[in-house]
């Protein structure tokens, strides 16, 4: 156990640690199952091509590039922008009553994630009654800046006005959970709501 003191904020990666998340919840609404879909979420619109609207750029601009490369899937990959929330899942069981738990503690709740800032707002509106709980939520898209980057994590220490100590970090993503750890943040690597319940009360929270 470190001797640093114990970390009286949390703050959470959303995709796949609060919402599940993968293009193939659109997608299979609007192509077959199979392998046309396969190869389309494989070839196209891929998880890669994607992560550009993480890092900042626009939805046209990244759909402009794609549809020049496929263009028989042009209407397809025209869906992605206006469809974006249906490729959002349900939440990850136990980890919504989680947050409200700690918030009902008075544990101050914050936010990391890699997400677009086009795809935010209307995604952070629908599921106010969650977001309303953070006190504060950094977008990659809007700070042009991605997870595991150390200056994304700095960013958002600064803005939530912490020392790299005082926060538990939670993401699904090992990459992301060690660049968080690299400045001192306690980071730890979701998988589901047992083992991060777990990983909370080690570091002192009473959950």
């Amino acid at each position: 156990m470190s001797d640093a003191p114990a970390p009286s904020a949390v703050i959470f990666d959303v995709g796949r640690v609060l919402y599940d998340w993968d293009p193939r919840f659109l997608y299979e609404r609007l192509i077959p199952p199979g392998e046309a879909l396969d190869a389309f979420l494989r070839d196209v619109v891929t998880i890669e091509w994607h992560f550009q609207h993480d890092e900042g750029r626009s939805f046209a601009e990244t759909s402009a590039e794609l549809i020049e490369r496929f263009p028989e899937h042009a209407d397809l990959i025209r869906h992605w922008g206006p469809r974006f929330l249906d490729s959002i899942g349900p939440a990850i069981p136990g980890m919504h009553e989680l947050v409200a738990e700690l918030d009902a503690a008075g544990v101050p709740l914050f936010a990391i994630t890699n997400f677009s800032a086009e795809f935010w707002p209307p995604f952070r509106a629908r599921e106010a009654a969650l977001f309303d709980r953070f006190r504060g939520i950094v977008v990659s898209g809007d700070e042009r800046l991605v997870k595991p980057d150390p200056a994304i994590y700095r960013l958002a220490l600064e803005r939530f006005g912490l020392e790299p100590h005082a926060a538990a970090f939670i993401d699904d993503n090992r990459a992301n959970v060690e660049g968080a750890a690299a400045l001192g943040i306690r980071a730890i690597h979701f998988t589901d709501v047992a083992s991060t319940r777990a990983a909370l009360r080690e570091v002192g929270f009473a959950v």
